[in-house]
């Protein structure tokens, strides 16, 4: 494959053509322009360059209807669509249509081009094959110590009928634990019945448990089987257990000591052989202290207890997660499997994640929907995870974030850090620089302090495509 990518750009404003085959004259770019979409339609669909730029309105055929043929014929073609009408409807026609990019008149040239070079990877990162990650389908990801030990005691487990409490912040994954202890209990053929007391109102949480009679209340107009008897044989998990009423809380401590209970507004104990598995991100140890959680309802709960680590304490974890987050978002949208670039999986690796595995898998179906290329880069995040430190603050010491960086390379056994830290640090710097002072590379090598000569050798090494021109 050459390095050289074909661009095609359409627009009959003669002005545009003239900026952009200047701002796009690179040594890996190479530009043909053509004034009318009739007339270059058939050289598109003979011949589909790596990218095709065009313009909405124009006379004959339309930008939108010129895309919607070349990508009927080429799927894979990046469009980028450029409009100076740049109303909601142009911009939700464009996405709709396919466009890789929508691109609002005036523009910027080097956004322009910084967005061509992205669809020309985006081309030719789709021609190569897509591994879908292993596990797919797995019920728990992890390969950090903490999470080896929620392995273990899974294992152990997998004989028993015992009652289970885990516990772990919001978002840890509580869920998925309780699944897979049911799934790899003697009760997996049975049901596994999940109620959140959190989310069920403090009047109705006794119906949901027990179930209720016919005429029982206002509303009850046939008798109903509460998750109890709907669980009968197998497990049920009580999620956020802390938030179960005083009242209710006494109705489950006898259902666990008899194995039955009465329906409400029944008169007939119904008999269950049920497992309880309970969860909850409060320190109910601390609530029994408060009067707030029954001593001995505790005490028949906390009979193995289950702690899952935030995701912060298995940063391991979150590139093979991220893979496994992303192939499910792709699968259930029903589009492409985006990829993590190496930089943006080293960025989340390094966040704070204040809400867990539930956030990181939110963030890689919004990237999926959001991201414009197949590839993601640290630049496709949402602002307020790129500003995300890892220190839980948006501000925060980079020497100690460094240092952590080094303690946690070293541990995973990787060798040779000056050799990958030193480029880094230096390419961050210089496109820092380059940015505060528009480009001037003069200016940017004083305020590295190095000479004009180091700053250009420095990026032909580091930084090749900003190496020619001022």
């Amino acid at each position: 494959m050459t390095d050289v990518a074909r661009v095609v750009i359409v627009d009959d404003d003669r002005a545009i053509r003239w900026v952009l085959e200047r701002a796009l004259a690179q040594p890996d770019l190479k530009v043909e322009c053509m004034e009318r979409a009739d007339s270059a339609l058939q050289g598109l669909l003979d011949n589909p360059p790596d990218v095709l730029v065009t313009d909405i309105r124009m006379p004959g055929i339309d930008g939108l209807d010129l895309m919607a043929r070349v990508r009927e014929a080429h799927p894979d073609l990046p469009v980028i669509v450029m409009t100076a009408h740049s109303d909601l409807d142009s911009a939700v026609a464009s996405y709709q249509g396919g466009a890789f990019e929508y691109l609002p008149k005036p523009f910027d040239v080097d956004e322009a081009l910084a967005l061509v070079r992205r669809a020309v990877a985006h081309a030719r990162e789709r021609q190569r094959p897509v591994v879908v990650p292993e596990g797919l389908d797995a019920e728990i990801i992890g390969e950090a110590p903490a999470m080896q030990e929620v392995f273990r005691a899974i294992g152990r487990l997998s004989h028993s009928h015992i009652t289970v409490l885990i516990n772990g912040e919001s978002g840890t994954g509580k869920e998925r634990v309780a699944r897979a202890l049911h799934q790899h209990s003697p009760r997996a053929g049975q049901p596994f019945i999940a109620l959140n007391m959190a989310a069920i109102p403090r009047d109705l949480i006794e119906s949901e448990l027990f179930g209720h009679e016919k005429g029982a209340f206002t509303g009850a107009t046939a008798t109903r089987q509460g998750r109890f008897e709907q669980a009968n044989g197998g497990t049920l998990f009580l999620d956020e257990i802390g938030d179960m009423p005083a009242e209710t809380q006494t109705r489950l401590l006898r259902v666990l000591a008899d194995g039955e209970f009465y329906r409400v507004g029944g008169h007939t104990p119904v008999k269950v052989d049920v497992r309880i598995i309970a969860a909850t991100h409060q320190d109910l140890e601390r609530l029994v202290e408060d009067g707030r959680f029954r001593e001995d309802l505790f005490h028949r709960l906390n009979v193995i207890r289950v702690h899952l680590p935030k995701l912060a304490e298995r940063r391991e974890d979150i590139p093979r997660l991220a893979r496994h987050f992303l192939a499910e978002a792709a699968k259930e949208l029903a589009t492409d499997i985006k990829v993590l670039t190496p930089e943006a999986e080293t960025h989340l690796t390094r966040m704070a994640w204040p809400g867990n595995v539930r956030q990181l898998e939110n963030t890689c179906r919004w990237l999926t929907v959001m991201a414009s290329g197949r590839e993601i880069l640290v630049e496709d995040l949402p602002p307020e995870l790129r500003a995300d430190d890892g220190s839980g603050t948006v501000s925060g010491d980079w020497r100690t974030a460094f240092r952590d960086w080094a303690d946690r390379a070293l541990a995973a056994g990787h060798t040779h850090l000056l050799e990958e830290a030193v480029p880094d640090f230096e390419r961050i710097l210089i496109e820092t620089a380059l940015r505060h002072t528009g480009g001037r590379k003069g200016e940017a090598a004083e305020l590295l302090g190095w000479g004009r000569n180091t700053l250009t050798r420095k990026l032909k090494t580091l930084l090749p495509a900003l190496a020619d021109g001022e």
